[in-house]
């Protein structure tokens, strides 16, 4: 953005996310300053500056949750809307370099532009930049990528970096055998913290949302909801509590057995659960 007036002799402007003075006048004329000279620092254009930092960073972060959301659920995604949001840096951001496919299955690619028809073009797994223009385009969960080692080792030879945890997020494949009946899973259960209110900070401060005495994961898998929950202990408990079992439930309140519960909300809710276990209190002297 240009410079703005700002008192006199200085001139203000955002520059790499933070809210930047220069000189206008005498030697200094011209000369960014290293740090914001104290007659400016309660200036109008500052504080306008500074209100819209804070803007494009909620704006920012709100843009890496939708394109999350897209992928975690594995949402067809209109071709027209990624053009259209595309010229704004935080969405481009967001979506430069995800993996997409459109109307082939088999042919996946890596997202590296969007052009104002609608046409989007990527990097497929030869290293030749292709122009696709489905309708839709999903940004497959990774537990859904055929080859995702493959597919890693790709990745990092284009020096691939994503802002939406996709081709490197940690996933969990679902057993082939499990009860028929089962509808629990104790992998990550026993993981002590101090307080039931470090525990729940800690599920906040990964994304997930706490309801009652559960740490919860929502996700659209196969076209339905599935919500994935774990037991972080009743709420005000205010002694030591510990992890408990993940389960599965549907968009109605029922208790999925295992065996009915999909590739993605298996993957995602391990994934918390892991995270959540990952946290927990270690006594010195055991294995961390």
């Amino acid at each position: 953005m240009g410079w703005l007036a700002a008192g006199d002799g200085y001139e203000v402007a955002l520059i790499g996310g933070r809210v930047t003075a220069r000189a206008t006048s005498g030697r200094a004329a011209g000369r960014q300053l290293k740090s914001l000279p104290k007659a400016l620092r309660e200036h109008p254009e500052v504080d306008r500056l500074r209100r819209l930092t804070e803007w494009l960073d909620r704006h920012a972060a709100a843009c890496v949750a939708q394109v999350d959301l897209w992928m975690a659920s594995a949402l067809p995604v209109p071709t027209g809307l990624l053009a259209r949001v595309w010229p704004d840096e935080a969405w481009q951001s967001a979506l430069r370099d995800l993996a997409v496919v459109g109307d082939d299955p088999d042919e996946v690619g890596f997202l590296r532009d969007a052009t104002d028809a609608g046409e989007l073009r990527v990097v497929n797994l030869d290293g030749e930049t292709v122009r696709l223009s489905p309708r839709t385009v999903t940004l497959p969960h990774p537990v859904l990528l055929p080859d995702l080692d493959e597919l890693r080792e790709f990745a990092a030879e284009l020096g691939v970096v994503q802002k939406v945890e996709q081709i490197h997020r940690a996933t969990w494949r679902k057993p082939a055998e499990l009860g028929e009946k089962a509808t629990e899973l104790k992998e990550f259960a026993g993981g002590t913290y101090d307080s039931r209110f470090g525990l729940a900070a800690r599920a906040t401060s990964l994304g997930y949302r706490v309801s009652g005495g559960y740490a919860t994961c929502r996700v659209r898998d196969a076209g339905r909801i599935v919500e994935a929950a774990v037991w972080i202990g009743e709420p005000y408990w205010d002694d030591e509590v510990a992890t408990g079992g993940l389960s599965w439930n549907d968009q109605e309140g029922r208790t999925l057995t295992l065996r009915e519960v999909g590739p993605v909300a298996w993957s995602e809710g391990m994934r918390m659960a892991a995270a959540l276990y990952a946290g927990r209190r270690v006594d010195e002297g055991k294995d961390a």
